[in-house]
């Protein structure tokens, strides 16, 4: 086995044993929150459903609008891997995005980024690693846009907060410092510093750096859209609850269940998005079972029916697990 043999192997075991803390990391974290909300739960009323023609009209209405949102991040994530010159078909970006929040749903680590990576360079000539790039590049821009909402949300007192401006200003304080940090990377790239990162990191890359164009500032917008459409979502829910929800409260309760996605947790956010939510709805005055209702009515809505989506795409468009076991020992021999 020749040094370089080993210096990779080595970088494989590193990564694995990374990928295996970073699981338990996960599953810890989500552990703790779910004994958070068992313990809050066990304490409160009996949760009630909708029942009846027109609340029931009124979730049905709200898969359907989590499935223009859906298609939208789609369209969102094809425009993003056109910018990075990654080849691909429209259907394909569209048909992966379920296939990936099933994936996010069912495996720990956000192992369904990983899924449209593999099932996308099957049928691309793109690296993985530029695939990968156009995928960090739709996670920045949701957290970007969550941090600017939150920031505009918190300011100017949205569902009681009682952070206010100093939430805000931390959110603004935080994008105004992810800026600089970018800036002063590409000037001191531009005299020659950090040649060997640049080399590594270039692949995963570009396709963020390509966002700060002006179509990136349209994929932004196009973002903030999909976001204000799941606060949409929310919005029908508590509706349908008969619970006093605002539109602006069910879209400042999207951005705190955005802002817990982003935390390590264990398959479909389970514990830190309940928990968050359930807090958010205490700022609002909703507490008890009609709190639990609703934040069981959120997982099922959004996370359900996505999921028998993408496995069904997984089946029927990409040939299973067989299929993506074989594509992943090629690409190992490779």
């Amino acid at each position: 086995m020749t040094s370089i043999d080993k210096s990779e192997l080595g970088q494989v075991r590193d990564g694995g044993r990374n990928w295996h803390l970073r699981t338990v990391g996960s599953l810890l974290v989500s552990l703790i929150a779910i004994g958070a909300v068992v313990w809050w739960a066990l304490r409160q009323k009996a949760p009630t459903f909708p029942s009846g023609l027109g609340p029931i009209s009124l979730l049905v209405a709200s898969v359907g609008c989590y499935t223009v949102a859906t298609l939208l991040r789609g369209v969102r994530w094809h425009e993003v891997l056109r910018l990075a010159h990654v080849e691909h078909h429209l259907s394909d970006a569209i048909a992966l995005t379920p296939v990936g929040y099933m994936g996010n749903t069912i495996l720990p680590a956000r192992a369904g980024e990983i899924l449209r990576v593999l099932l996308l360079k099957a049928r691309s000539s793109a690296s993985r690693r530029e695939i990968l790039g156009s995928i960090i590049a739709e996670r920045g821009l949701d957290a970007a846009v969550i941090a600017a909402m939150f920031a505009t949300m918190t300011a100017i007192g949205i569902a009681n907060t009682p952070t206010g401006k100093g939430a805000a200003l931390i959110a603004v304080g935080v994008l105004v410092v992810g800026a600089l940090g970018v800036l002063l990377l590409l000037a001191l790239r531009r005299r020659g510093r950090f040649e060997r990162f640049a080399v590594i990191a270039r692949p995963f890359l570009i396709a963020t750096k390509l966002l700060l164009c002006r179509r990136g500032v349209l994929l932004a917008l196009m973002t903030a859209a999909i976001w204000l459409i799941e606060g949409f979502i929310y919005w029908l829910i508590a509706r349908s609850l008969d619970l006093p929800v605002s539109y602006l409260d069910g879209a400042y309760l999207v951005v705190l269940a955005g802002i817990a996605a982003m935390v390590p947790a264990g398959p479909g956010f389970i514990g830190t998005v309940d928990a968050t939510i359930i807090f958010g709805l205490a700022a609002i005055g909703i507490k008890s079972g009609q709190a639990l209702s609703f934040a069981i009515l959120v997982r099922f809505i959004i996370f359900v029916p996505i999921t028998i989506v993408g496995l069904i795409l997984m089946l029927v468009r990409y040939g299973g697990l067989g299929k993506l076991r074989m594509r992943t020992v090629e690409l190992a021999d490779k």
